[in-house]
């Protein structure tokens, strides 16, 4: 090879060719003793992840042999392919001479259809230049041959379908499928050309009607074709007619022979976009008039508020109202509340903003539904539902909730308003203000249990007397709070205070920054070169009075604080920005340092009177003052979307806090594109947790925190960055490091720390350390299997850790109680009501005999987890062993109770296989899901331990289970393996079989014949190998049925759920955010 080829990783510039810089080259034996010359250099080697192999390799080979060829004299280069072909185990058919290539095959009667000018086994960049041909001209000649073609794009204009109508008409005439993805975006859009793609054209097509951002800019083609050379173009194109002749346009052209991996990736995200709720299908007969509002709106003309007072309204409430991704999470995490821990009075936390009162219709929506099925729906004047009181603060919040829960619910006439001059007649559906109920003598007019559901709105106002008036006098069947901020500037938490300290779901920030519904962030951490290590630091908090003292006098940091936002924003003068302070003074002291030097700032806090405060607020959004310094004001309650920076001033460990104030600033405003968040670093006590807020922020693993803060936090929701500079980096690794990674000492002294007064060693159970320390259970099992103190290994456990910190309690271990501590965190992700209580009775109840207790499928799985390689004649007398064993089964009731309080499923029998353990949506390890189906009970010649693959067919009862895992390589990033096994949408898989399976084989006809021959498939899948607490389970998305399947050894199947996936699940199983 030549110096400088990629193939040989050499190049110009030093002694041997090898250059300085990345690679990415298989290592050969001349590679390496090239590296061992080099005393220069250190060389970074890793072995390639197994599911990456086969592409690594065949690219390696493929270079070699490129090269060989191209040296090889004509006519040895076909004799050159047959010998390599032979050498491979399958081998395939011998290279004739020529060589030549099969062009096309098409009816004798016909005409070959017309071809691209690029081969459609290659790749291209075209750009209009004279010497490309002419996107126009390549997309006509790949519809002529597409067997079903796809398009993605932004806009759509009538110019550009005036170009390819001979082509799209012949299209119609062959019977292929056109889907067509487009968006309403700055109005561009032409309706007409919609139309005639679906009236004329027959094309099926999705819009995406959200006009608030560009979410949506892409514009690309895939053609598919039977013969398997599909091809695509991604890039810059529009369909119109400047983009497709002579624009200034850049369009890469891809092929499944030489970019399968993009392909696929392609097919994949179009289908989930074809798939998610934000695209809605387009009938031009049903839905021209809402397109044109859509369209006009975009384009800043005349709203549906103008339409409606000239009489030209529409009716919303004949559009599906489906919920996103992150609102399903919350709605599951309800359902899980009231079905699983029997809680109904309960708290939803999400910032402004991200449409909780859209949660809040969807599930009155579905409690009604549930009403009239289970008969109990009391006559409420308007179809029976449940009767609903819901309360606000404000009349344009009741009017737009009123509209919403009719527009979910589909019924022009639901509801009556309580506000105002309005009084509700019928009295079924109240949208009410707190002002008018709180009225003297109108609470009494209601009987206490007159609604069945009621909803507050903004319920961190509960504590005030009207508030509480209302909620004293209800006795609702169900009780919803909704709230932005749980945390009052009282420092009171509303959900300690009415909801048993637990809110019922909280809205994960990347979910709602996914869903668009919020301003993207540039979180900048910036050291301030503070030292805080002498500050008194007690659960979790600094002493804010000395807080304040250094913070006051520290004229330096204040410089820092303003060079940096200097650095950071376009200008400095034009910003309109909250500083979140430690404490009164120091809000002051900020104000009064702004100002000086031309930033007009003022201090907002509790000793600000309310006039006061309505005023600076009023100047602050006129943009008068441009900066207010806050203490806690701003954590709650006040809404201003025009706020577009935010200044951490204080070390906030608190991911509530922390995320209550980021929330003031996320709002979307006109022209307002990021939110910019300064946030300064100090050196921070050995206490403070850093893990705690920025797993807030990102979503992040504990194990991937760390390497997303060396790697510049690769895998943010788009437009949101996270940039630390070199000193807050390195504080924020040191801090990490120490608690992710805490070292079994400082466990042990922490657990010390963190035992109640008047509680003994014994009596202190793992849930009241994981409340009391704010640990999770990956602080305790997480990590490596082992810990070592004073010289004595053990596996991870509670009953270690407390032997170890209390050494005089009396709680020494027996040895074979620590033969099978190392088993306990294979319980931590019990999440299923029926399985966590049966579970406890074989722990502690009176067992049934022998006999009973090896036919009982629990007892196979509790069985599997503590003795995975045990045969099952041994069932009985391990369980009766284990209930010997203190330590053991104590732990195992503690695991159980923290586990219970965590789950946040509500699963369900498998349909079809009911009289099994297994509950769609709960998770279960290999061994459980297993035993669950029977294997070395009901089937004894099969041991769960024993079965590796990812199928395993019982033909006993007619089950196939199929395990997946969706990551293929442990890497963050592998585009060559990611999209075999993904959601479709909640209630479509595609998945791919194992290598060796053809359709016309007993195994692919088991697939799709399973409904004919009565086999009950069953589906369990989790992201990868393993998680914070090792190997990571499996979730049962239940029962599925075959669709259609493509493809041989392997084939690719769509599998339909008879059960929807978790919506937490579906964000990570579908391929795009």
């Amino acid at each position: 090879m030549t110096v400088g080829d990629p193939r040989s990783g050499t190049g110009a510039g030093s002694p041997d060719g090898l250059v300085i810089g990345l690679h990415e080259r298989v290592l050969e034996r001349q590679l390496q003793e090239l590296l061992h010359r080099r005393a220069d250099a250190r060389a970074v080697i890793e072995t390639v992840d197994a599911a990456d192999a086969p592409h690594v390799l065949s690219r390696h080979v493929a270079g070699h042999l490129a090269h060989a060829l191209a040296g090889a004299e004509e006519g040895d280069r076909v004799d050159l392919v047959n010998r390599i072909l032979g050498l491979l185990p399958e081998n395939p058919a011998v290279v004739l001479d020529g060589p030549q290539q099969l062009l096309s095959l098409y009816p004798r009667q016909g005409q070959p259809p017309a071809r691209p000018t690029t081969p459609l086994s290659d790749v291209a960049l075209l750009t209009n230049s004279p010497r490309d041909p002419q996107l126009g001209t390549e997309l006509k000649r790949e519809l002529a041959s597409a067997d079903r073609v796809d398009l993605l794009c932004a806009f759509v204009k009538w110019s550009g379908i005036r170009l390819l109508a001979r082509e799209l008409a012949e299209l119609r005439d062959r019977g292929v499928p056109l889907r067509i993805l487009t968006t309403t975006y700055i109005g561009a859009t032409d309706r007409k050309a919609l139309d005639r793609l679906a009236d004329e054209y027959g094309a099926e097509i999705r819009v995406n009607y959200e006009a608030r951002s560009t979410r949506l800019h892409a514009k690309a083609w895939l053609f598919y074709r039977r013969t398997g050379y599909d091809t695509g173009y991604v890039g810059s194109s529009n369909l119109s007619r400047n983009a497709l002749v002579d624009g200034l346009e850049w369009n890469v052209r891809i092929s499944q022979p030489a970019t399968p991996s993009l392909i696929e990736k392609f097919a994949a995200t179009f289908d989930s976009y074809w798939n998610a709720p934000e695209f809605a299908p387009y009938n031009p007969q049903r839905d021209a008039a809402r397109l044109d509002e859509a369209l006009r709106e975009a384009r800043g003309g005349p709203t549906a508020a103008a339409a409606t007072a000239s009489g030209a309204s529409i009716d919303t409430t004949l559009l599906d109202v489906r919920p996103f991704a992150h609102q399903q999470i919350m709605l599951d995490d309800l359902a899980a509340e009231r079905e699983e821990h029997d809680r109904h009075r309960n708290l939803l936390v999400a910032a402004t903003g991200t449409g909780k009162t859209v949660i809040a219709a969807l599930d009155y929506a579905r409690l009604a539904r549930q009403a009239r099925a289970g008969g109990q729906a009391r006559a409420g004047g308007q179809s029976g539902r449940p009767r609903l009181l819901f309360v606000a603060h404000r009349a344009e919040i009741l009017t737009q909730a009123q509209r919403t829960y009719r527009d979910v619910l589909k019924d022009g006439s639901f509801g009556e308003l309580f506000v105002g001059g309005h009084r509700p007649t019928i009295g079924a559906h109240v949208f009410a203000s707190v002002q008018s109920l709180s009225r003297i003598g109108q609470l009494q007019k209601w009987v206490r249990d007159h609604f069945d559901i009621i909803v507050i709105d903004e319920f961190h106002h509960a504590d005030a007397q009207t508030y509480r008036r209302i909620l004293d006098w209800f006795e609702p069947a169900e009780l919803l709070g909704l709230t932005a901020t749980p945390e009052r500037a009282d420092g009171v938490d509303v959900a300690d205070e009415f909801f048993d300290g637990r809110a019922a779901s909280e809205l994960r920030l990347w979910d709602a920054l996914e869903a668009d519904l919020l301003v993207p962030f540039h979180y900048f951490g910036i050291a301030d070169n503070t030292d805080l290590r002498s500050i008194t630091f007690r659960r979790g908090r600094y002493d804010a009075e000395e807080l304040t003292r250094l913070y006051t006098g520290n004229d330096a940091r204040t410089r820092i604080v303003l060079r940096a936002l200097t650095d950071t924003v376009v200008d400095v003068a034009a910003i309109r920005a909250l500083g979140f302070c430690v404490s009164i003074d120091h809000a002051k002291y900020m104000a009064r340092k702004f100002t000086q030097v031309g930033v007009t700032s003022h201090a907002i806090t509790s000793e600000t009177g309310s006039a006061e405060r309505a005023d600076l607020l009023r100047r602050f959004r006129a943009g008068e003052i441009r900066c207010l310094f806050t203490v806690d004001i701003f954590n709650e309650g006040v809404d201003i979307p025009e706020v577009d920076t935010v200044l951490m001033l204080r070390p906030t460990q608190s991911a509530t806090i922390f995320l209550q104030q980021l929330g003031r600033g996320l709002r979307r405003a006109p022209d307002k594109a990021v939110l910019t968040v300064l946030d300064f670093v100090g050196h921070q006590s050995a206490e403070f947790r850093f893990d705690l807020k920025l797993r807030a922020l990102t979503g992040a693993s504990r194990r991937r925190l760390k390497r997303d803060v060396e790697q510049g936090f690769p895998f943010l929701p788009a437009g949101s960055q996270i940039v630390l500079d070199r000193a807050a980096e390195e504080e924020i690794l040191k801090s990490l490091k120490s608690t992710l990674n805490l070292s079994t000492r400082s466990l042990i002294s922490d657990i010390r720390s963190h035992l109640p007064a008047g509680v003994s060693a014994g009596e202190y159970s793992l849930a009241t350390y994981l409340n009391e320390a704010d640990r999770g259970l990956a602080d305790i099992y997480g990590d490596s299997s082992s810990r070592t103190f004073n010289g004595q290994k053990r596996a991870r456990s509670w009953s270690a850790l407390k032997d170890w910190a209390f050494p005089d309690a009396g709680l020494s271990l027996r040895d074979d109680e620590i033969e099978l501590l190392g088993r306990m965190r294979a319980f931590t992700h019990i999440d299923d009501g029926a399985r966590i209580e049966r579970y406890r009775e074989l722990l502690r109840a009176d067992l049934p005999s022998d006999r009973a207790l090896a036919a009982d499928p629990y007892a196979a799985m509790l069985f599997y987890q503590l003795r995975p390689t045990a045969p099952a004649s041994e069932i009985a007398a391990t369980i009766r062993r284990v209930r010997r064993m203190p330590a053991i089964t104590g732990e195992l009731l503690d695991l159980l109770e923290v586990c219970e309080e965590n789950a946040r499923t509500n699963p369900e029998p498998l349909r079809g296989l009911e009289d099994t353990p297994l509950r769609s949506h709960a998770r279960y390890t290999r061994e459980e899901l297993l035993a669950g189906a029977g294997l070395g009970t009901k089937h004894m010649g099969q041991s769960p331990a024993t079965h590796m693959s990812g199928v395993k067919w019982i033909p006993e009862t007619s089950t196939l289970l199929l395990t997946v895992k969706l990551r293929k390589s442990e890497k963050d990033y592998s585009p060559t393996t990611m999209y075999r096994d993904y959601a479709i949408s909640e209630t479509l898989f595609h998945w791919e079989s194992q290598n060796r399976t053809k359709p016309e084989s007993d195994v692919g006809k088991r697939y799709i014949d399973h409904k004919e021959r009565g086999i009950k498939v069953v589906l369990f899948v989790r992201e990868g190998e393993t998680d914070d607490l090792g190997t990571e389970p499996y979730t049962c998305l239940g029962t599925a049925d075959y669709v259609r399947h493509s493809g041989s050894k392997p084939m690719q199947i769509e599998w339909k759920l008879q059960r929807p996936m978790p919506a937490k699940l579906f964000t990570v199983a579908r391929t795009v955010a």
